[in-house]
C-alpha cells in the first residue's frame, strides 16, 4: 500500500470509549480492539504518523457521575484513569497485531506509561509508532474531545478526525430521524450556530482559532480510514473560516 498518494501524513484519531465495548458501549471488547488495530497499522503501513486519543465513557464517565453523589473533579479523575485502561488496552491490540505503540498520560503515571511530552511523542510517530495520549488534558471539566483538539494542535496534525458510529454530521440524528440529511462539509460557524453535536464548544473553539480540521466519519466501517487518507469523500469534513471552502 505504499506509494499511494495521501491527503493526510500526520493525523490526530480521536475514539469514544463507548467505540471499544462494542454494541453494548460498555467494558472492552476484544474484537473491538483488533479491529481498531488493524485499520491504524494499515494508515501507519502507508507512511501516515497517527496519534490516538479514546475516551473513557466504557469505563466511567466522570459528568455522569456527578449526579449519583460524585464530586465532578474526583469523578473526572476518575474518567482520565479510565482513558489510560482503555489506551494501554488499545496499545497491546496493536502491539499483538505487529504493530509499535507508545502510551503517554497527560499526568506522571511510570511505570504505567510515559509522562507525555510533545517531541518525545512527535519523534515516535516519524518512526512510525503508534502514539496514544490518554489521561485527557490532565484537568477536570475538559472532556476528551477537549483533549483531542489539543494534542492535535500541539503535535501538528494535519486534520483531526473523530471516528464515531455514524458516517459524517447531519441536519437531525439520523438514528431517530430516516430523512435527516448529512453535510459534506461545512464551518465551524455554521455547525455551532446550527447546535449539530460535533465535539464540544471547547474543543469546537481551540480548532477554529488554530485552523485544525475536523472530519467526523465512521471508523468502523472497514476501509473508511484508509479511504479517508487517501482523499475520498468520507465523512462530513468541518472547515475553520480562515480556510476556504
Amino acid at each position: 500500500m505504499k506509494g499511494q498518494v495521501l491527503k493526510y501524513k500526520r493525523v490526530l484519531l480521536k475514539l469514544s470509549g463507548e467505540s471499544l465495548g462494542g454494541e453494548r458501549g460498555q467494558g472492552i471488547d476484544d474484537r473491538m480492539l483488533a479491529f481498531y488495530a488493524s485499520e491504524i497499522l494499515k494508515a501507519v503501513d502507508r507512511g501516515v504518523e497517527v496519534a490516538v486519543v479514546v475516551g473513557g465513557g466504557n469505563i466511567f464517565r466522570g459528568l455522569s457521575g456527578t449526579g449519583k453523589g460524585f464530586d465532578r473533579v474526583k469523578g473526572d479523575q476518575m474518567g482520565m484513569l479510565a482513558t489510560v485502561i482503555n489506551s494501554i488496552g488499545l496499545s497491546m491490540a496493536i502491539r499483538n497485531a505487529g504493530g509499535r505503540a507508545e502510551v503517554f498520560t497527560s499526568t506522571p503515571m511510570r511505570p504505567l506509561a510515559e509522562y507525555y511530552d510533545r517531541d518525545r511523542a512527535v519523534s515516535l510517530m516519524e518512526k512510525g509508532t503508534v502514539v496514544l495520549i490518554a489521561g485527557g488534558t490532565g484537568n477536570p471539566f475538559f472532556t476528551t474531545d477537549s483533549a483531542a483538539a489539543l494534542r492535535a494542535c500541539e503535535t501538528g496534525a494535519d486534520v483531526l478526525l473523530k471516528g464515531t458510529r455514524v458516517d459524517g454530521v447531519y441536519n437531525d440524528d439520523p438514528e431517530k430521524n430516516p430523512a435527516a440529511v448529512r453535510y459534506s462539509e461545512l464551518t465551524f460557524d455554521k455547525a455551532m450556530a446550527d447546535g449539530l453535536k460535533v465535539m464540544d464548544s471547547t474543543a469546537f473553539a481551540l480548532c477554529n482559532d488554530n485552523g485544525m480540521d475536523i472530519i467526523v466519519f465512521d471508523m468502523n466501517r472497514e476501509g473508511n480510514l484508509a479511504r479517508l487518507l487517501s482523499g475520498e469523500d468520507v465523512g462530513t469534513l468541518v472547515r475553520s473560516k480562515s480556510k476556504t471552502l
